[in-house]
């Protein structure tokens, strides 16, 4: 009896050291200023979408209007892919996708897609964090059959990764994929050839990536897992001019917005340190989830902290476009027809690390749009 009390309180004082080691390290952070002003947009500008029983990850629009999305893998979603079909949510392409499948391509845990120029819907599956296999699923929008399948190796999204968001040039021949790891901080920026299928893994570890100190304050609930786990969360944001000449990027927890040209990224001759000293530090930033950009290269920003849609003119200047306690955590963008914005929300303070009523409590959940007088190709 007495071996085991003293394996006991051993095992008691190794958890009460292991706890408070994780607090010291990770358990506290800054509060980034509120960089939010006046809406210049009034309230009724934000038009609902859909009501939904799961809260939504992201959403891509397609050029004729066909309204895709997904249900975000943390909230635990009966399915993955959604389209709207007469207004009511349906598994896309199928419901046979939505579950595993031997010898057939199906999705994991797919939190972000896009429409590209050439109306293929692209699904980035992370895969449980890299336990599975993580890949690129493309779809034809005129048959909706599969066109593109791509399976990353793990020397590009191996255990522990996390591809969060996606990009894909206006000519449909890069992609490129913000990978986040939020859990060991390792990330970096991925860069895939579709007409080759092949992988780079680059600005691994680089300050531009990585994030900071920062502690999300979302309405109601500072996100610190437990009281003491600070959630730091590196590059997620992630845009691509219209022109595919410059990729922006930046972590979530982060206060600047950097830059690359997408020339430097696909030359495979630039050293590691060649590349990094390219990237550019643009402009001072909100923390942020998705981001979206139009044809006047104006970056739009989910600010999750103040329920706010912000805009980042190429001059760096900061504008809050839409303010209202409707955005419950704002995620994922997507132009649509005719100038329209699209914005899910995830509602994560609500979903990340609580119960199944509760997740039930705070819903639904829902899919806006509005517009700010600007215009972009749809699906971005």
């Amino acid at each position: 009896m007495k071996v085991l009390l003293r394996l006991l309180s051993s095992l008691l004082v190794i958890g009460v050291l292991l706890v408070a080691g994780i607090w010291l390290v990770f358990g506290d952070g800054e509060r980034l200023p509120d960089l939010t002003g006046d809406p210049i947009l009034a309230g009724n500008a934000l038009q609902p979408v859909v009501d939904l029983d799961y809260p939504p990850g992201n959403v891509a629009v397609s050029k004729d209007g066909r309204v895709f999305f997904t249900l975000h893998p943390d909230g635990k979603p009966p399915a993955k892919v959604m389209e709207l079909v007469d207004g009511v949510p349906a598994p896309y392409p199928n419901a046979e996708y939505q579950e595993p499948r031997d010898g057939a391509p199906f999705f994991d845990t797919v939190l972000s897609l896009r429409v590209d120029r050439q109306n293929r819907l692209w699904t980035l599956d992370f895969a449980r964090y890299g336990l599975g296999r993580p890949r690129l699923l493309a779809f034809d929008l005129a048959s909706d059959e599969l066109v593109h399948e791509h399976d990353f190796s793990p020397n590009i999204a191996g255990t522990l990764s996390m591809l969060n968001d996606l990009q894909i040039d206006p000519a449909g021949d890069k992609i490129y994929i913000a990978e986040t790891s939020p859990l060991i901080h390792r990330p970096a920026i991925i860069v895939y050839d579709i007409a080759s299928g092949t992988a780079r893994r680059l600005l691994h570890g680089h300050e531009s990536v990585m994030p900071e100190n920062y502690v999300i304050q979302a309405p109601g609930r500072d996100m610190i897992v437990f009281g003491i786990y600070n959630m730091r969360i590196g590059v997620d944001s992630i845009a691509l001019d219209r022109r595919g000449e410059w990729l922006y990027y930046g972590p979530v927890t982060g206060d600047r917005m950097y830059r690359i040209s997408t020339a430097d990224l696909n030359d495979s001759s630039l050293s590691e340190e060649e590349l990094a000293s390219k990237v550019e530090d643009f402009a001072a930033k909100t923390l942020s989830d998705g981001l979206t950009i139009d044809n006047d290269d104006n970056i739009y920003l989910s600010d999750m902290e103040h329920s706010a849609v912000v805009r980042l003119a190429p001059d760096g200047k900061l504008t809050t476009l839409v303010k209202d306690a409707r955005l419950r955590w704002p995620d994922g963008f997507s132009f649509g027809p005719d100038g329209w914005i699209y914005v899910t929300c995830s509602s994560l303070h609500h979903v990340l690390f609580v119960d199944g009523q509760r997740l039930r409590d705070n819903g639904p959940y829902q899919i806006f749009r509005f517009k700010a007088g600007a215009e972009a190709p749809a699906g971005h």
